[in-house]
């Protein structure tokens, strides 16, 4: 198996997007500045982050006790990742010339040995390294190592990337499968990423073999994290005995090859893949690629909900068995999505198969901004596809599903996890081969690649048009392969390709997703692709039980809710009727000003006073309203529904 593409850098590409802009710019002006005041306790009313100032105190300048979770350490370097492609999106020298001076206080803690974790170096120096199980270490350093990479990359500094170095090169001197080293591996996956971006950043082999080692060493013994807690008599979260240590939630109850489900902790598993993936990838390993299929396949077509959100139980964040999706009781953590983003473009560098790129899509416009309020100032953790006021967030089993977004958490991963997605939104639009150049995502945008210049415009999500501007550098031949989504249809007459204004028979050239145009290309060539934006009816596969009878909406890649705000009576009192009859039309005013809604024909269910009765209730027909899911819950607290009852 050959690697078919390689990443583009976020540098590379520019995002001017009706659609994307607007986020991008939130995150550069509001959200990065916000989190940063928050890490440095600056913020009222939300739960103290502490993040900086441990840094601080483990780098000897200030004096003070640790505080935070135990992980702590992640969310700042998740926001100067965050920081990195924001350089890249929109230079700060002020917000470069502050995040120097963080990374100079990272520096300053990091050991003479190259050890870095604040809580060890400063609450419990005597048990470093001795919980792999609980206590994230491994996983802290991994995001220090992809912030470190993006850094560089974006700046051209490598103060960072020199302290990573070292912490990893600390690692490998610690575990490994040789004589002396322990043979340990991450209770929390993230540092397996980390180290194959510090390879691709250096192109030491070491790197890659250390992540090829934690990736392999998992399952060989599941029984390593018990056995660790026993030899070392020292737990972080509590007492655990061998029927209460699920091996399974941090997917060491099997090796990488032999897992065939997608169980346990949803994040660490979706870490777990993407770093798989990328060694997958870069080795030219089949055998590694197919685990990979399997465990993806098994997420996408059993466990994965309409709107992209994974692990849908509550309890350990984790993946539910098969077809079991519900929707008010959901989990669907926000780092959950993102994670499946990064499985997903690691897959498209092995095989440029449309799957990929559709999932993606979805991840995007879906379950990811959703978890970001409309003016970038809260967010969920939690994300649900159904909320019932006065039930979610306050009854025992809906306490985790909160009708509204938070302004912060003591356990902030996913605020920050958000910033780095969007921020490098850019890396993910295209990839490019020796022979091709490979269009992902309908994004607006400008990108300086090796074999041309190509500006893409377009609408989208809202308009099926798109439309690029090629600018080769180079008079050889080569390919631009476009994705087409699963739900663009060639065979409608509404539904055309053309290149410099000619049709192209886009059938014969189209390939697992992708329409190939290869061609020998002058400046000034126009590829346009129309195709019709229609309302589309979802079904769930029966075996899913919360949604038997129901139908779900979307438009091109976007997923629709119901709201209270916009529908009168209880939302679960009206049914979408089946002569599918809908209206299109943007939104002028408000919030939701600028997003597409749709009004669909219906009927309310409406009955008497009686809790039960033997006479039918009464129908009466309704126009109904749906709003895009990523933006649900910036009205106030209110009802909401993705999955709607059909008759008719």
């Amino acid at each position: 198996m050959k690697k078919e593409a390689d990443e583009i850098k976020v540098n590379q590409v520019k995002i001017v997007d009706s659609f994307w802009s607007g986020l991008q710019e939130k995150v550069t002006d509001i959200v990065i500045p916000f989190q940063e005041r928050v890490l440095n306790d600056e913020v009222p009313g939300v739960p103290k982050s502490h993040a900086i100032e441990n840094f601080r105190i483990a780098a000897g300048l200030k004096e003070g006790e640790y505080y935070g979770m135990v992980f702590q350490d992640s969310d700042l370097a998740k926001w100067l990742e965050g920081v990195a492609y924001s350089l890249s999106v929109k230079p700060d020298p002020d917000l470069e010339e502050r995040a120097d001076e963080i990374i100079e206080i990272i520096a300053k803690a990091q050991q003479p040995d190259g050890y870095l974790d604040t809580y060890f170096i400063v609450k419990e120096p005597g048990h470093r390294w001795q919980n792999l199980h609980e206590c994230h270490e491994l996983y802290c350093a991994g995001h220090m190592m992809e912030a470190a990479v993006a850094y560089a990359e974006a700046t051209g500094k490598d103060r960072l990337l020199q302290v990573t170095e070292r912490l990893a090169d600390h690692i490998i001197g610690r575990f490994g499968s040789e004589e002396g080293k322990e043979h340990g591996f991450p209770g929390h996956q993230e540092v397996e990423i980390g180290l194959m971006k510090l390879y691709h950043a250096t192109g030491k082999e070491k790197y890659k073999d250390m992540a090829r080692y934690f990736l392999e060493e998992r399952g060989k013994n599941p029984n390593y994290f018990y056995e660790e807690k026993i030899k070392r008599g020292w737990q972080h979260w509590g007492q655990y005995n061998t029927e209460e240590l699920d091996v399974s939630y941090n997917q060491a109850h099997q090796t990488i090859y032999e897992q065939k489900e997608a169980v346990g902790h949803a994040v660490r598993a979706l870490y777990m893949y993407t770093a798989m993936a990328d060694l997958a990838g870069t080795d030219g390993d089949g055998r590694l690629y197919q685990a990979c299929r399997t465990l993806w396949d098994n997420i996408v077509n059993r466990k994965l909900y309409i709107t992209g959100g994974i692990g849908g139980n509550p309890e350990g964040e984790a993946f539910s068995n098969n077809y079991e999706l519900p929707n008010d009781m959901a989990y669907a953590e926000t780092c959950a999505s993102i994670a499946m983003i990064f499985f997903a473009h690691r897959m498209l560098e092995s095989e440029m198969d449309g799957v990929y790129a559709d999932i993606m899509e979805k991840e995007l416009y879906n379950s990811t901004i959703s978890r970001m309020q409309l003016d970038g100032k809260r967010y969920f953790y939690v994300n649900p596809l159904e909320c019932e006021p006065g039930v979610s967030g306050k009854l025992f089993g809906y306490r985790h599903s909160l009708p509204e977004r938070p302004g912060w958490y003591a356990c902030a991963c996913c605020p920050t996890n958000l910033v780095r997605l969007i921020a490098s939104l850019g890396k993910y639009c295209f990839s490019e081969s020796d022979t091709a150049v490979y269009s992902h995502l309908y994004i607006g945008q400008k990108a300086e690649l090796k074999k041309a210049d190509i500006a893409m415009e377009t609408s989208y999500p809202w308009e099926g048009k798109v439309l690029y501007r090629v600018t080769p550098k180079t008079e050889e031949s080569f390919t631009l392969a476009i994705h087409i989504p699963y739900y663009v249809d060639f065979r409608k007459d509404d539904t055309e390709l053309t290149v410099n204004g000619k049709p192209v028979d886009a059938g014969e050239l189209t390939k697992k997703g992708y329409v190939y145009l290869d061609r020998k290309w002058n400046a000034g060539d126009v590829v346009e692709l129309q195709f019709p934006m229609e309302v589309r009816r979802v079904y769930a596969n029966p075996l899913v039980r919360e949604d038997a009878g129901c139908v779900a909406l979307m438009r091109g890649p976007v997923v629709y809710c119901f709201e209270g705000a916009d529908n009168e009576g209880p939302l679960q009192s009206l049914r979408i009727s089946r002569e599918l009859k809908a209206e299109s039309h943007m939104c002028e005013e408000g919030i939701l000003k600028g997003n597409v809604l749709i009004d669909v024909d219906g009927c309310r269910i409406c009955g008497g006073e009686e809790l039960y009765s033997e006479k039918p209730p009464v129908r009466e027909k309704v126009r109904i309203r749906a709003i895009p899911y990523y933006a649900w819950a910036n009205r106030g607290e209110n009802q909401m529904r993705v999955w709607m009852p059909e008759e008719g």
